[in-house]
């Protein structure tokens, strides 16, 4: 993602400059682009509205923010998938911002605007993001959000591994991380720089972040002696996302659960 070369997933690991780039490298997989259905059509009606805020890059980004009922320093950072900043993440944005009152929340768009609506147009997206961009985004985010603001994140699949890179952006802010099956930050030294704990849901059929993956990253949170909580269902990636076919709804809603009470204990709501 730092180059604008297209990434095999065939390249070794090496090549890539950190955890999200070596996910990226999973778009130019056939059977991971295959296991991601076109998301069903759908157009958001409900509160919140488009905002910009300028990026520590010199430019700008436009997120779509819920802002609480009450005066709040309290922020939750959403994060898309591979399909980018759609509908469907907007209306997950609002049931998050029904479900934590007097958190303000704020879907970032880490595509610039950009929506894919197939698995290829999605990979291209996905492998395109730059990892400075990307960065500058979620610190700009961060200072719209103000210097005493307590900051969580939560995001999925492409948006799972970013939210973990959010949490270490945040520094002091961070005060709670849930990353649903997204590629873990694998550098021991950054993870010790984490100031909150971690909720990690993964699917056990997930081939590409698989039990493997989320071992490995049990030890180096270990090592980095941060915590760390792992909830696992017999399902497949994007078991979460009501748009795929491979979606469970028993399981998707006990995992939302979890990430809500974890959000609320974290962010010391009543």
């Amino acid at each position: 993602m730092a180059s604008a070369q297209t990434l095999s997933c065939c390249a070794k690991p090496a090549a890539a400059q950190n955890a999200t780039e070596v996910f990226a490298m999973l778009a130019s997989n056939e059977d991971f682009s295959g296991g991601h259905d076109a998301p069903l059509p759908f157009t958001y009606q409900g509160t919140g509205e488009m905002v910009e805020f300028k990026t520590t890059d010199g430019q700008s980004s436009k997120a779509f923010e819920i802002k609480s009922n009450v005066r709040s320093d309290k922020y939750l950072l959403v994060i898309h998938e591979w399909w980018g900043l759609n509908d469907h993440i907007k209306q997950e944005a609002a049931r998050f911002a029904k479900e934590l009152p007097g958190v303000n929340v704020i879907a970032l768009d880490l595509y610039d605007g950009q929506v894919a609506t197939d698995a290829d147009q999605a990979g291209k997206l996905m492998q395109g993001v730059k990892t400075e961009r990307a960065q500058a985004i979620i610190n700009g985010a961060l200072l719209h959000a103000g210097p005493r603001a307590q900051v969580a994140s939560i995001g999925w699949c492409f948006g799972g591994g970013w939210s973990i890179q959010t949490a270490l952006l945040a520094g002091p802010k961070a005060k709670g991380c849930v990353a649903y099956y997204g590629m873990p930050e694998k550098d021991v030294a950054k993870l010790k720089t984490l100031n909150t704990d971690v909720l990690f849901v993964f699917a056990k059929q997930d081939k590409w972040i698989n039990q493997e993956v989320v071992s490995q990253f049990e030890k180096d949170m270990a090592a980095a002696k941060k915590g760390l909580t792992v909830k696992a269902y017999d399902a497949d990636h994007a078991f979460a996302n009501p748009s795929n076919p491979k979606y469970s709804k028993t399981f998707a809603e006990d995992a939302h659960a979890a990430s809500v009470a974890y959000l609320k204990k974290n962010l010391k709501l009543k």
